[in-house]
């Protein structure tokens, strides 16, 4: 079984291949933006590397959010295409779990993405449960990471900056090629489909305002 994973959520433009004998091959540029010219060219690069048609993924991972608005999109439908014509599984991948899956272990860790406008979006890990994902405003942000993960409670994430001192920030801000295609091949198709998930609705409106569905 071959797996690939992709994130365009970010500046960076990633793309990682595992192939049944355990290999890997990677591939990730630092764009900022772009992502849409520069990924099919990629995946193409890559399955030259391994050796490999299209026809040989049988699972497609792909980072759903949150993160860039465009870069999502970008993302999220190249993966569902290729899977459609490669018939293999597509998994959404969270950027927040998977921030958390490199942090490692820990007794209670806050992800925290930033969202911009004064706001984070949150997930809370505590004695192996976890929250689901919410926007909080900043000016409330430490009362419920407090409130979720205790005083100790770790942090991490592009939102991180925004928490007093009193908490740790491990500084884990980039997604791990590694991680993502671990995640691929562990989660479930069913339970984790290739749904955006946006910090926010997109500002563009259709003619007289309407915002999009």
């Amino acid at each position: 079984m071959s797996w690939l994973a992709i994130d365009t959520t970010g500046v960076n433009c990633t793309v990682a291949l595992r192939l049944p004998d355990g290999s890997e091959h990677v591939l990730s540029e630092p764009i900022g933006r772009g992502h849409a010219e520069r990924l099919a060219p990629m995946v193409e690069t890559l399955f030259k590397q391994a050796a490999i048609t299209p026809n040989a993924l049988t699972r497609i991972g792909v980072t759903a959010g949150p993160g860039s608005f465009a870069g999502t999109r970008v993302g999220v439908a190249f993966a569902r295409g290729l899977a459609l014509a490669c018939q293999a599984q597509c998994i959404g991948l969270s950027n927040l779990a998977v921030l958390a899956r490199q942090a490692g272990a820990r007794p209670a860790l806050a992800v925290l993405h930033d969202a911009k406008r004064d706001e984070v979006i949150l997930q809370v890990w505590r004695d192996g449960q976890t929250t689901g994902p919410e926007r909080r405003a900043l000016n409330d942000l430490e009362a419920r990471l407090i409130d979720l993960g205790g005083v100790d409670c770790l942090v991490t994430g592009t939102g991180a900056r925004h928490v007093g001192a009193g908490f740790d920030d491990l500084g884990i801000e980039n997604l791990d090629p590694a991680a993502l295609l671990a995640m691929t091949g562990e989660l479930s198709a069913s339970d984790n489909p290739p749904t955006p998930f946006y910090a926010r609705p997109p500002d563009a409106k259709l003619p007289g305002g309407v915002a999009p569905a």
